[in-house]
């Protein structure tokens, strides 16, 4: 009789009794789910935001204003460059771009422009234009130097920009706690972004939409905040207000950034112990450390900001040198929202302002609607599939049912135990593997039958039914899995969600027809030992 290695038949084993544990939380309510012990698979699959609802938002990059700020940095460092060395200049109006800046002293034009050259640092981390410079600087005369943006650097920028915006978004939803959200590039300056399961896209867009700049910055006492122009060398800037009715009011601070908020390592949410006030710590890096305790050690009694996205949050007054690197944010904070600063403090600023486009909210009985459409097309399918097979082949029909049951508990369980997310191209990519998966039992059938055709013996036609058949089906899987990794590889969203469930549902659906039917088939003749075959 037709045998099957001891090897084959545990592992085949082994994979049939793990894909039941990975797939039997998907069938079991949630309150079921939570008390199953943790060394048990317990994660049902990520469902999609088609599926359970969600929030859905286009937001698109602010580069100007990331240029702006390029060139007011350019200005700054060519200012304080200019007066260390006591060249006397002037700055015209900056046209297109350009930094114009004059030098009213014709005999330290050469000392001018070699510091000039130094201040415009090469593009040597650019692979487009390695060695050329940030600032393309030309002389029309007068003493008058143009420095203006090059467009290698502005697309170098903007690369980096993107890059950067979409890893912070996703450091942020991540922190959120929400699973498998959708965060893609949608063409040169636009992200798009879904979050399932997140119902209030608002809550989403205020996490998004402040780029979470801080600084630490001194505050001048002697300065008018209701001036209507600042001194030179500070800025006006709005307060937080410790009582949400009542406004927050001016103050005045200096410019210069004594520490970046880049510095920081970790933030979290905490309580004042003596309060009970919501606050945020935070902890700077060895380099931020150094600069705080330099500047509180420098500054007591005098008031320092604390600024977030160009609003004081507090102004405190430093009573004594800080030294551990460490310190406390204040403010009229609740729980909610010390959790939120602190979020967006972990994830690091946005490099450049995200403004949203577009923004909706799918309703999760939205999805429920889908997901029980989902059902019973599986469920019709299935039933479909499993009558035709019944009818057509007998008693070998049921067999290539029992397989094509375990099919789908393959496939749930790896899509589950790989973190997938099941959206509704992705049931169609199921119910596409259900009828891809009864196709190879059809083929080794049929192949079957030909052989009895031919005069082969039950044994011989079984065996060189499975051999033969093995062949085809290799060929036909090979096929449809690498166009399911093209659409993988080219596609977005949905399309990436139908290919997912047809990879791996081709691998399943080859693994039952080829080992668990032919398993089955030989259990089968081993056990009742038949005198004809009928099929």
């Amino acid at each position: 009789m037709l045998q099957v290695s001891i090897w084959t038949r545990i592992f085949t084993l082994i994979v049939v009794v793990c894909g039941i544990l990975w797939a039997l939380p998907n069938a079991l309510p949630e309150q079921v789910r939570a008390k199953i012990p943790t060394f048990l698979p317990h994660q049902a699959i990520n469902l999609g935001l088609d599926l359970q609802g969600g929030s859905y938002l286009l937001l698109s990059v602010d580069f100007e204003q990331v240029m702006r700020d390029r060139e007011e940095n350019l200005v700054g460092d060519i200012r304080a460059g200019f007066r260390k060395a006591g060249i006397p200049m002037k700055f015209l109006p900056t046209r297109n771009n350009t930094v114009s800046v004059q030098v009213t002293e014709p005999a330290r034009l050469d000392e001018a422009r070699t510091l000039l050259q130094t201040l415009n640092p090469t593009m040597s981390n650019s692979a487009l234009a390695f060695g050329n410079k940030q600032y393309a600087m030309s002389e029309p005369g007068d003493g008058v130097f143009n420095l203006q943006m090059s467009n290698d650097y502005r697309t170098q920028i903007r690369g980096q920009i993107m890059d950067q915006s979409i890893e912070v978004v996703r450091r942020r939803i991540d922190a959120m706690g929400t699973r498998e959200p959708t965060i893609e590039r949608s063409g040169d300056d636009r992200i798009l972004v879904q979050v399932p399961g997140l119902q209030d896209p608002a809550q989403l867009k205020d996490m998004l939409g402040k780029t979470a700049k801080m600084t630490f910055q001194l505050v001048n006492e002697q300065a008018n905040p209701m001036a209507s122009i600042p001194p030179i060398g500070s800025e006006i800037l709005d307060m937080q207000s410790q009582n949400k009715n009542i406004p927050g009011g001016k103050i005045v601070v200096q410019r210069r950034v004594m520490v970046a908020g880049d510095r920081l390592t970790d933030a979290s949410q905490g309580f004042d112990p003596q309060t009970g006030q919501a606050v945020v710590n935070f902890r700077f890096d060895s380099v931020g450390a150094r600069q705080f305790a330099d500047v509180t050690r420098q500054n007591i009694q005098h008031q320092f900001a604390i600024v977030l996205d160009k609003q004081v949050i507090t102004a405190p007054v430093i009573q004594s040198a800080i030294l551990g690197g460490s310190g406390v944010i204040t403010g009229n904070f609740t729980a909610q929202s010390a959790n939120e600063l602190a979020i967006l403090l972990r994830a690091g600023a946005l490099p450049a302002p995200l403004k949203p486009l577009e923004e909706r909210s799918v309703g999760a009985e939205l999805g429920a609607d889908s997901i029980t459409a989902g059902r019973y097309a599986t469920v019709a399918g299935l039933g479909l599939v499993a009558l035709f097979m019944v009818l057509r082949y007998g008693l070998f029909g049921v067999f290539a049912n029992l397989a094509l049951t375990l099919n789908v508990i393959l496939l749930l369980a790896t899509l589950t135990a790989f973190g997938a997310t099941l959206t509704l191209p992705g049931i169609a990519g199921i119910v596409l593997t259900m009828g891809m998966a009864v196709d190879a039992n059809v083929l080794i059938y049929e192949r079957i039958r030909e052989e009895q055709r031919n005069g082969r013996g039950m044994l011989a036609a079984i065996d060189s039914g499975f051999q033969r058949a093995r062949d085809t089906i290799i060929d036909a899987n090979m096929t449809h899995l690498i166009a399911s990794l093209i659409l993988f590889q080219l596609g977005t969203g949905p399309i990436k969600g139908f290919a997912v469930a047809l990879g791996v549902g081709i691998i399943t659906s080859f693994f039952t027809s080829v080992f668990v039917t032919r398993l089955i088939v030989i259990t089968w003749l081993n056990t009742v030992r038949p005198r004809k075959l009928v099929i």
